[in-house]
């Protein structure tokens, strides 16, 4: 069942990059549904080696059983951004591929059970990918102050309106708790132009997830070690779909293209840096519009991919 609830993202172009050794080791860092997955193992001959991971309990419980008959693939319960360690407990000092695509799957944006979606739901506030993390959308939302409200919504949703949802919001919650997902989405929906309620709704509920989650922090940490970890020629084959995300693939990826950054007065490099990637994506890789029409939400997609030298 969970097969039918997401659809890979830009499937071919993907794989096409990322495998270059059938019989290679290979990460992915985003396991899901195991969409991707199944991909991959379709590519690799019977000497490859998939090692995925994924910080949702439930994605992890699915693929357990549905990949226990294939012995390529080795499944982990943790973020990626742990890469480093699973690649110590693996004995692998190098991958020939590593991806990773950073979106939400569309089982947990539409299960009311999951708490990531405002659509028609009902479902407790949450919208952690790890129920051990200390700090749920509940917290944020009921606790942190006002400017601390517009500052997160502002600075990972991108909304305008930032200040004047904080500031409902911490008006309402002197009434009641605000408890379920769905009564923060009346309270945004009652200051929101009805043409513009659905993208505001996105752009907040994704702000306070990826602050609960600390997204980007773990997504700069997961793309520093893989850099470190590519062998020779290996790629690192990344999905994004939010502009800050996208930015810090881009940022990352175009340092690690960069020698010596020493400031050009030194007449000898004092900092050592050395280059360790060409990029094979000049510009990011979108989605076919027939693509976007058999599933919208890949309308947002980036495909970076860089190479390890």
């Amino acid at each position: 069942m969970m097969d039918n609830f997401h659809i890979p993202v830009m499937l071919k172009e993907s794989l096409d990059f990322l495998i270059t050794d059938k019989d290679g080791k290979y990460f992915e860092g985003t396991l899901g549904f195991g969409g991707h997955s199944s991909e991959i193992l379709k590519r690799l001959g019977d000497n490859g080696v998939l090692i995925s991971t994924d910080v949702d309990k439930d994605a992890f419980d699915y693929c357990k059983t549905k990949f226990s008959a294939d012995n390529r693939i080795k499944l982990y319960n943790f973020n990626f951004d742990k890469i480093d360690s699973i690649a110590k407990i693996e004995s692998v000092s190098g991958f020939s591929g590593i991806f990773a695509d950073l979106g939400v799957s569309s089982f947990q944006l539409d299960n009311a059970a999951s708490g990531f979606t405002y659509r028609d739901a009902e479902a407790k506030l949450d919208l952690r990918m790890d129920k051990s993390l200390s700090v749920s959308a509940y917290d944020v939302v009921n606790s942190f102050d006002e400017e601390s409200i517009a500052n997160i919504i502002y600075q990972y949703g991108e909304e305008k309106n930032s200040r004047r949802i904080a500031r409902l919001i911490t008006e309402k919650r002197k009434l009641k708790s605000i408890e379920t997902t769905s009564e923060l989405a009346e309270i945004i929906k009652s200051i929101t132009p009805y043409n513009f309620q659905t993208k505001t709704l996105s752009r907040v509920f994704q702000a306070i997830r990826i602050y609960v989650n600390g997204e980007l922090d773990v997504l700069k940490k997961f793309l520093n070690n893989a850099v470190d970890l590519l062998a020779p020629g290996g790629r690192l084959v990344v999905l994004s779909y939010h502009s800050l995300e996208d930015r810090i693939v881009k940022d990352i990826m175009k340092y690690e293209t960069l020698g010596c950054i020493c400031p050009k007065d030194f007449p000898v490099c004092q900092c050592g840096k050395v280059k360790r990637l060409k990029i094979l994506t000049k510009k990011p890789l979108i989605p076919s519009d027939n693509e976007i029409k058999l599933n919208f939400r890949a309308r947002s997609a980036k495909l970076r991919v860089a190479e390890k030298i």
